[in-house]
């Protein structure tokens, strides 16, 4: 089996290659800059035409890459959003069926169906209005590629990742948990959010088994490692791996509302209202769904950040 990669060199994209390399697969990648350690196509997917080549012997695609900075709805970043996420994805869903490519998996996001405003866990059917450019552009394009799917032969099927730790994990995470180890980042209130999250071991092989199970075409995943967690407890989650000793008290959560106005009004300030709301927010998502396919996370929160071997790694 010979699978073509998009987002390889991405966080995500490390893990799935090596998984997929374990597995027998033959790997190949497509990205903006060659890497010796794998069969390269070298191509900026907004900006060239997808050679041929890219797809010979190809038997499935998993499509990763994506423009997904984390940042403020501005409109000045919706032609990066859409071109990359929404243009190029259905470019090379439309070029893989000319080429008979038997799958396509998307790997989209859970931003890709909106916000669910209560205490509930939202579903694949729970459809919302996306809220920012990012998630917007992940759900035109999968509309557009499940339509691709429905009227070719290709199986298309969509993951949508929530909130993903792991060793050299990215974004909030990665500013929350070096800021702890750093000791500048403070205690956060007990508050009782929900929020769903999974490791990054687990949501490689939640990939890895739609893109083999046959039910799984035309389909929607969630995947999330089955918990709900609160800030307060990802941080003290945080703290005890790191050994800092016990646990601080926490801030009140006014004083986080203060430093979001401050923010809001002085723009070099690293903290405002849009980085309180997602800190402090529900972000609840069921993967119900893709435990029915078979799917079993093997870690939570609590599992994979008290594995000192794994994290002596990062």
């Amino acid at each position: 089996m010979r699978a073509l990669v998009t987002g390889a060199t991405g966080f995500i994209g490390l893990q799935l290659v090596s998984e997929l390399e374990s597995s027998g697969y033959e790997v190949r990648i497509l990205s903006r800059s060659e890497h010796f350690k794998h069969d390269t196509i070298v191509c900026d997917l907004v900006r060239q035409s997808i050679p041929e080549s890219a797809f010979d012997q190809v038997d499935v695609i998993f499509h990763l890459a994506g423009y997904a900075h984390d940042v403020e709805s501005n409109q000045d970043k919706w032609r990066s959003y859409y071109d990359l996420n929404v243009k190029a994805t259905i470019s090379l869903a439309e070029k893989a069926v000319k080429h008979n490519i038997k799958k396509f998996i998307f790997i989209s996001s859970v931003k890709a169906g909106g916000v669910i405003f209560n205490d509930g866990c939202m579903s694949e059917s729970n459809q919302k209005d996306p809220v920012d450019m990012y998630g917007l552009s992940k759900r035109q394009a999968e509309i557009e590629i499940l339509k691709i799917g429905e009227d070719s032969d290709m199986h298309v099927a969509i993951v949508r990742p929530s909130l993903t730790y792991g060793c050299n994990m990215k974004g909030n995470l990665a500013t929350m948990y070096f800021g702890i180890k750093k000791g500048w980042f403070p205690p956060l209130p007990k508050i009782n959010n929900k929020r769903s999250m999974i490791c990054i071991y687990d949501l490689v092989q939640a990939i890895l088994l739609v893109s083999i199970n046959k039910s799984s075409n035309g389909n929607i995943y969630i995947a999330t490692d089955g918990k709900q967690y609160s800030s307060r407890y990802i941080y003290e989650i945080m703290y005890s791996s790191l050994n800092r000793g016990a646990h601080k008290w926490p801030f009140p959560l006014y004083f986080f509302l203060i430093l979001a106005k401050i923010g809001d009004v002085i723009s070099i300030f690293p903290f405002n209202t849009y980085t309180y709301q997602k800190l402090f927010s529900n972000e609840c998502y069921s993967s119900e769904k893709l435990h029915k396919l078979g799917f079993k996370a093997k870690y939570n929160m609590h599992s994979f950040f008290n594995n000192q071997s794994v994290l002596n790694n990062d």
